[in-house]
């Protein structure tokens, strides 16, 4: 069977429908053996409501449900280019990010800050936390449209992401999981990406992406990108203020810009994150849930938590600019 998660269960705005539930059609059925039997309906409300929640299947393993995210016919992708700490699990399946428990992800869409992203991602809840650590999701076509019009206007062109690796961020090493200076610098050219070494070894990279997309498949546009991350206001102030006097503005470890490489005031993405958080879904996990989203269509968070909290991530279907 298949419902709207009720509004005890949800919290979230008026006209948004996500997550679908999907629940078994008997006791002690197994996700992977419902696969082939729920494989139409999911790719159907994944098409038009962006997202599943698959709750009350039988997952026992890690691998389980691997076999159940390949199952959908696409290979499961490396975490390259990454922007935030993982862990690989196992093949095409990696921890969730490994920030500090009491630190609040913002919502964005998986690897909207490059010019090639994975289509399907999914989530898989092994141990809910306790307290808090829910996963929020948003519909990314209803944040384009409540959008301010100035904001869509001015991001239209694109925005400019400015990273310098080290200390004070994930090192290059390991986002672009090697040691090889000539293997960044072939990655780099095939994605668009300008790059430079400094006079102590560490990279500085420069990419102009997408900030509004249009779905390939529905052709509807979506808000896709993490400049809300990316921008020197999304840090803390007392952080910000002290990594501006160490480093200077164009050292932080990463900013974004607009296109032309302008800065962007503070008050645009505290608008933009406005904007977010009206459109933001929020349900409790159960242990064994699995969340299924179309990467363009819906984006996600995390909540701070406390006790112990595991979700594992797989992505898969890349598409993009390059």
């Amino acid at each position: 069977m298949n419902e709207l998660l009720t509004r005890f269960e949800r919290m979230g705005p008026a006209g948004c429908d996500l997550p679908v539930l999907i629940t078994p059609a008997g006791l002690d059925e197994s996700l992977l053996d419902a696969q082939a039997r729920l494989r139409p309906e999911i790719e159907g409300h994944l098409s038009t409501v962006g997202g599943v929640l698959l709750r009350g299947f039988k997952v026992p393993s890690v691998q389980h449900f691997q076999q159940f995210a390949a199952s959908f016919g696409h290979p499961l992708l490396a975490y390259e280019f990454a922007s935030t700490p993982r862990s690989a699990v196992d093949a095409g399946v990696y921890t969730s990010t490994e920030y500090p428990a009491h630190q609040h992800i913002p919502l964005h869409n998986e690897q909207a800050y490059t010019r090639e992203w994975p289509m399907k991602i999914w989530f898989h809840c092994v141990t809910a936390s306790p307290v808090g650590g829910e996963t929020p999701i948003a519909d990314s076509r209803m944040v384009y449209r409540r959008m301010p019009a100035h904001i869509r206007e001015r991001f239209e062109p694109g925005l400019l992401y400015v990273r310098n690796y080290g200390d004070f961020d994930v090192p290059w090493q390991k986002v672009f999981n090697t040691e090889s200076r000539a293997e960044v610098e072939a990655f780099c050219r095939r994605a668009d990406i300008r790059w430079a070494w400094n006079d102590e070894g560490e990279l500085r990279t420069t990419q102009l992406c997408q900030s509004i997309e249009t779905h390939p498949g529905t052709g509807e546009k979506v808000w896709f990108n993490q400049g809300h991350l990316f921008h020197i206001s999304n840090l803390q102030p007392e952080v910000r203020e002290s990594l501006e006097e160490l480093l200077g503005i164009e050292n932080v470890p990463r900013n974004v810009y607009y296109a032309d490489g302008s800065p962007i005031p503070d008050a645009v993405f505290e608008e933009v994150r406005g904007v977010l958080a009206e459109a933001t879904v929020t349900f409790p996990w159960q242990d064994g849930d699995v969340l299924m989203l179309d990467n363009m269509l819906a984006a996600h968070a995390r909540t701070p938590f406390k006790g112990p909290r595991k979700v594992v991530v797989a992505m898969a279907e890349p598409h993009g600019n390059l």
